[in-house]
């Protein structure tokens, strides 16, 4: 799925897209500076029963902070009582995001909430997410790219840049989808490419 402007939208940065299509795929995804622990957001004690973490780790960043009341909202308004903690570098794991959005009937919610209950604090991690330095994000995902199609999944399409910030790949047509991610030929290959992403990119194409 493609998004606007990676400096803007990393959510984390965000997709598990499906569609239907020819079959050969389609398009799916550090530390800041250490501050002393804040208070857990509201419900953390119900975000606990839901499946959170008992404590956060203490010392993470700001945007770990922010990904973490994320994902408490997930599990507790969201309708995603097992969305999945974010890595200790405040990114989210698209792996295991992917893996319930996969499931019949729950990828429209898995980014912000079922009914968007939840965007307001995706927006808030997504400010909070250092400044990535937007050439290495583009040859990173450049060479994700290469790589997908190199694996069977041809109709893969290059990033860009525009105004400077690294625009995903992915399916050539975001609008109307040509690429299958559900098919075999699609999970293969993004197993095989997962590597090529830096740490977050990995929810953007």
């Amino acid at each position: 799925m493609r998004l606007v402007g990676l400096a803007a939208v990393p959510v984390l940065a965000l997709c598990g897209a499906c569609g239907s299509g020819d079959g050969d795929g389609g398009d799916t995804g550090k530390k800041g500076g250490a501050i002393a622990d804040v208070p857990d957001a509201p419900g953390a004690d119900a975000a606990k029963e839901a499946g959170g973490p008992s404590t956060k780790p203490a010392g993470k960043s700001a945007f770990y902070d922010a990904q973490m009341r994320y994902v408490q909202c997930m599990r507790l308004k969201g309708g995603y009582k097992d969305f999945p903690d974010p890595k200790l570098s405040g990114y989210l794991d698209w792996a295991k995001v992917n893996a319930i959005g996969a499931q019949p009937g729950r990828n429209d919610g898995i980014k912000g909430g079922e009914s968007g209950a939840c965007v307001t604090e995706l927006q808030a991690a997504m400010n909070a997410e250092p400044k990535r330095d937007q050439q290495k994000a583009y040859e990173s995902m450049l060479a994700h790219a290469q790589c997908m199609r190199d694996h069977g999944v041809s109709k893969f399409a290059n990033p860009t840049m525009s105004g400077g910030n690294a625009q995903p790949g992915g399916d050539p047509d975001p609008v109307s989808r040509s690429l299958d991610t559900a098919s075999p030929a699609y999970k293969q290959a993004r197993s095989a490419c997962e590597s090529k992403l830096l740490d977050g990119l990995d929810g953007m194409q």
